[in-house]
Formats: structure tokens, sequence, C-alpha cells
């Protein structure tokens, strides 16, 4: 690697801030403060350590960066097009604008070189937990004593901001207690927020608190030194745990009016100050240019075209020893599932319908997550201390543990013993941050789990899975009332609702143990994430034929069709989950009042919706009756009722009783079912 001279750094960092500047400006709209205090910082990782090839922004063996202060956009803009990746000046000129690649917070997919969508501050340091999880248990799992296939970093750019947020407790908890070695964090430590200065709202000792969760911590680094920046990064590489470099740093470095002040945070600077600014740092080049000297210094083609060629020559070596480890791995990096797949999902659904069983969905869980471990070697469970409830774990399952505290560990990684299941400890927005960090690095297909009234502490993540279309999974167990005795706190009454209306996101709420295995198998096939809903109780088992089980899989299905006949007054009862079983015990009471009763299952209300119209009028034909039954709020399903049709749900909290007592107590009886049928039937 040639390193440049220090006018060379100097112009390099410069670039970074004429281009900030100068895109914030155009757009009138964006944060330019933070590349322009981080640029020298930005010069030091990635024009002397990260390794990567901007002609091909998904080589696998690639560092990982993560831009967690996502606001600071241009920052990232600014060096995917200096170091050559096809991100040209008209993207960066087009900053903020509709249908631009360079959106107001990077965003993964849409620009390349973009690793995860970050914005919501903590999200990305949560996420680069989960890429360097994904590396360190890759290592260990397929590293060889002659061999390294998987030997990246993982780097997180992160302010004030994402250390304020709770959830960098939570995801650099765990890291520092899996000893993730290979995450190396650089603290953006301007003491600015978008309110001023921080000292009046955030005055911890951040150096001590890393420390504390296990973190080697590099203190006081002139951010705005490049060769101390530099040598900071070199340090962290040899330690044994992951790395915070402390830097200080001005924001908005070197506007003479604005630096140093909340004024330069999340505003233009104005035609004034960017003129005086251009003065002050001895930049002489219009907006939008750049001397063809900055880009020559910049340009990492060459050098990431040379680093992949030969990660490539030592894969193929790996191979020629190592056959079947080496198909296994490129399959899995590749994303895509084995080639028997279909015929193990297709077992694992008829075992599930063989055995015909009356448990509670939360089990049938547990027994399909058998199945599929049985298929799915990249499978990588865990919970948020809740194993035990949540029923994540399975037979052959493995915890992940740092080296250091697990018998036999493998020497030959030092950071961590390879596992499959994760301990994320009461973590629950920490887990799912490090779950799509995870999916989003490739090779393990991850989900975890807790109890579903806690998918308000994971809520954001969930959203962020959903707009990045990561391939996570989130199980939550518990899901309504019939959580019973610990009542209302634990009671989950509108989120499943609420987690439908997320678009992208699919969420399966399955009555029994048929429709869990469904829900399960087409969640790993599916690109995108899902939420799969269980019950604490049991729910009853349903026997179907061939066609009514390939239906599950279209999100609603006629699970029992009304008798023809009672020809006379027909009604719907959509249902899901535990209330699946009430729906078909009131077909018998309806019945003896002349009214024939189809029952609808409707597993995933977001993959029904997507039918063909022919589908979902076979299933829902217009003009009849309809009454849904759900043990949570009511409103979501009045697109499916109507105004003029009936909805058996609830509207409060709960309250703190056996089950059985619950619901009684709020009208999930075949009385009432039977009642709400007729009163709709009588109002038409």
């Amino acid at each position: 690697m040639t390193i440049p001279t220090s006018s060379q750094t100097a112009l390099m960092a410069n670039a970074i801030r004429a281009l900030a500047m100068d895109a914030v400006q155009q757009a009138n709209s964006g944060h330019p403060g933070m590349p322009m205090g981080m640029a020298e910082i930005g010069v030091a990782l990635w024009s002397r350590h990260l390794k990567h090839n901007p002609t091909n922004p998904h080589w696998f063996d690639r560092d990982r960066f993560v831009l967690s202060n996502g606001h600071g956009s241009m920052l990232l803009y600014s060096l995917l097009h200096l170091t050559g990746y096809d991100l040209p000046m008209s993207e960066l000129k087009n900053f903020r604008q509709l249908h631009s690649k360079t959106p107001g917070h990077p965003e993964v997919g849409m620009t390349p070189g973009v690793e995860t969508t970050t914005g919501p501050l903590g999200q990305g340091i949560g996420n680069a937990v989960g890429m360097a999880l994904a590396e360190a248990l890759l290592a260990a799992e397929f590293n060889k004593a002659d061999a390294k296939i998987v030997d990246h970093h993982t780097y997180v750019f992160l302010g004030d901001g994402c250390l304020m947020e709770g959830i960098s407790h939570e995801a650099c908890s765990l890291a520092g207690t899996l000893k993730l070695n290979k995450l190396i964090a650089l603290y953006d430590d301007n003491g600015i927020s978008i309110d001023g200065h921080v000292e009046h709202w955030f005055h911890d000792d951040t150096p001590k608190r890393f420390e504390a969760y296990g973190w080697n911590v590099i203190r006081a680094v002139d951010g705005h030194n490049v060769e101390a920046v530099d040598a900071a990064i070199a340090q962290a590489k040899k330690s044994d745990k992951p790395t915070l470099i402390c830097c200080r740093t001005v924001i908005g470095k070197g506007a003479p009016t604005k630096a140093g002040g909340h004024d330069a945070h999340g505003a233009p600077l104005g035609d004034k100050e960017i003129a005086a600014t251009r003065a002050a740092i001895g930049w002489n080049y219009g907006p939008f240019e750049i001397p063809q000297e900055v880009y020559a210094a910049w340009d990492a083609k060459e050098q990431g075209t040379h680093a992949e060629a030969a990660w490539n020559k030592a894969f193929d070596a790996y191979k020629a020893k190592y056959a079947s480890e080496g198909a296994e791995f490129a399959r899995r990096m590749s994303g895509e599932l084995p080639a028997d797949w279909a015929q193990a999902a297709a077992k694992i659904i008829e075992d599930a319908n063989q055995r015909a069983e009356t448990i509670a969905s939360r089990k049938a869980s547990q027994n399909t997550i058998e199945g599929l471990a049985a298929a799915l070697p990249e499978l990588l469970g865990g919970s948020a201390d809740l194993t035990g409830s949540n029923l994540t774990n399975w037979k052959a399952s493995k915890a992940v543990r740092a080296a250091g505290d697990a018998e036999n560990a493998n020497p030959e990684h030092a950071g961590i013993q390879w596992g499959n299941h994760i301990n994320y400890g009461v973590r629950e927005f920490g887990m799912s941050t490090a779950i799509n960090g995870i999916a989003l690095h490739g090779g393990y297909r991850p989900f975890g789990g807790t109890f579903l009234t806690f998918s308000d502490y994971s809520r954001n993540a969930l959203r962020v899975a959903a707009l990045m279309k990561s391939r996570s999974i989130f199980v939550f167990t518990h899901d309504s009332i019939g959580l019973g005795e610990d009542g209302p706190t634990h009671q989950s009454i509108e989120h499943v609702s609420s987690l439908r209306l997320i678009p992208n996101l699919q969420t399966w709420r399955p009555a029994d143990t048929v429709e869990t295995a469904v829900a399960w198998t087409h969640a790993i096939a599916h690109h995108g994430p899902s939420t799969l809903i269980f019950s604490r109780q049991n729910l009853q088992f349903s026997s179907r034929d061939d066609i009514q089980i390939a239906n599950i899989a279209k999100g609603g299905y006629v699970l029992r069709d009304w008798n023809d006949d009672i020809p006379a007054r027909k009604i719907i009862l959509l249902a899901t989950g535990s209330e699946v079983q009430l729906a078909m015990e009131a077909v018998e009471a309806l019945a003896k009042e002349g009214i024939g009763a189809r029952i609808v299952s409707m597993p995933c209300t977001n993959v029904f919706d997507k039918q063909d119209a022919e589908y979902r009028e076979r299933v829902l034909p217009k003009g009849v009756a309809r009454v849904a039954i759900e043990a949570g709020v009511t409103d979501f399903w009045r697109k499916y009722v109507g105004l003029e049709g009936g909805v058996v749900g609830i509207d409060t909290f709960g309250e703190s009783a056996p089950a059985g007592a619950l619901f009684k107590h709020f009208g999930f009886t075949v009385e009432h079912v039977v009642a709400t049928a007729k009163a709709v039937l009588a109002a038409q």
C-alpha cells in the first residue's frame, strides 16, 4: 500500500469537506458538520486499513464498514465516490433527491458499498456487532490451521447520539462479553448534538463505560491527525477485545464561524460560509470539482482487485483441499438454500401433519426447528434470556461462548467458540439489531426470540429490517391474554395488528402444528424479514387435505366450508392462532341456528393480501357476511369484514387471571361468537 504524503492526506480530507458542504448546500438539506469533522478519520481508515474492492462491493472477505451516525451520510458517499465505487459525481449532486443513489441516510441495496441502512442512531453499532459475530462464527466454523478464508474486520463510525441511545449499551455489552476482537469503533467525540454542547445532558465517562463492557479503549486520539488515527487502528487490530477509539474532533472543521458549534450539525452552511471555508482550508476549486491528483490518491480499485484476487486464489486452494467445506461455504455465502430444501420443507410439514399433536404453537415451533436444524447448517438461533419459554433451542444446539469462557475452545480462533445458539441476555433491541447485522453479513440464517409484548423494545429494528428486506426472523411467543396470570403488562393486545402494518414484514400467527411448520418454512425461504407469533397455551390440531395444506402458504385459506344443506344463511368466520379453535367450536352452534359457517384461517394477512384477486374472492366471496375473531384489537379486521361486519376482539388491556377465565371474561366464547354472527346477519 502506498502511503500518501501529508500534503496529499490534507487534500484527501479537504475533498471530503468540500463534497459534503457542496452537496448539502445544493440539496438545501443535510448534515455537513460530521463529514467535515471526521474527514481525517475517513482518510486514515479508508486509505490505510479498509480491505475492500470498489469494483466488487459484494466480495465476501471485504471488511465491513458501518456509518452508525448515518445522518453524516455525505461522508460515506464521498468516500465511495472518491475510492472508485459506481457512484458518479452526478449522484452526489443529486443528494437527497427523488430516486437518487444518495438518500438522506445510507440505505443498503440502493448505494453500492453501503452495508446497512443507518440513521436511527445506535442501530448501526448494533448491526456491526451482528456482522462481527457472524465473521467470528464463520471463521471458527470454516477456517483451518493452514487456511484462513474468513479474516476481515468490522469498522464503525459513531457519535455522541449513538452512545446516548440505549441500544449502544445492549449491543456493546454483548460484544465485549463475546470478545469480538475484529470489531473496531471510531468515536467522533466532538461534544455537539442538535441542541448544542452535550456536556449539559451527556456527561458519561465513555472510555470507562466501554472498559467495563470488556472493550479495549484507546483514549484521546487527535481525530484531525491522520497519523495518530492510523496508529490507533493498527493498535486496535492487535487486541483480543473489541476496540473503541476515542477521537477528539471539531464538528464542521474548517468552517470559520460555524466550526465547533451546533449550527454546523444539521443545516447547510450557506454560500458565504462555504466560500470562507474554501479559503480557510485552501480548497481552490469550484463546487463538486475534484482535481485528478486527489482522485489518484484515493483510488482503491487496483489495490482492491489485487486483494480479492489473492483471496480467490486462497479459496481455490481451500476448495481443492477441503472440498465439502468449500462447497458448503460457497453455497451459504451465495444465500442459496440447500439443493434439497424443497423436499426437506415438505417433509417438515408432512411430519407435523402426521403427528397431529394438540400442543402450544411455541412447542410446535421448537419441533419445527428440530427439522430445520437438520436441513440447514446455517441456522443460527437465540433468545433474549427466555430460551426455556420461547423454545428457540433444539436438541443439537450449541451455545455460542467467548473462547476463554468455554471448554474445548477452538485454539485457532482465540475470540469465540463456535455455536449455533446465542444467549443474547435481556437485550431485545440489541438482539434484533444483531440479527439484522448477521443477516446482512451472510453465511447464517439468524432468528431470535422473546415475548410478544417485548417486541415494542425491538420495534425500530423490525422496521429497519423491513426497510432493508433483510432475511431476519423474529420469534415472539406468549401472544395474547392466553399468557394468563402474568397480567396486562405481559399480555399482548395491539402488537400483532401493529406488526402487520409494517411494509415488507411478514407476520405469521399460526393456529396449530401444521400452520406453524408452514410459517417457519415460508420464513426461511422468504427474501425479507418475518415475525412468527406463537402461543403459550395448547392449540387444537385441525385435520386438512393436501389442497388446504398447500393453501396455508397463501396466508389465508378455507379451513372448513359451510354445509350446503344450510343454504339460507351463510357467514364467514375469519380467525388466527388460538381463536381458530373457537371458530371451529362455533360452527355446530351456528348450524343449530340455521346458519352455515365457513372458517377462514388467516395465519398471515400480509401474504394473503398479495394473492391474486381470483383466489381472494374464492376465499372471501363478496356479499357474504363476515365475523373476525382474534384476541387483540378490533380495528385491523375492518379491512376484511367492513363496517357492517363483526369482530370478536379486545380493545382494552387484559387482566391477571388464568387464561381460561380471561378468554371467558373478554367474550371469547362460542355464545358470543354466535351472538355476533346473528347480529351481523340481522343487520343485513
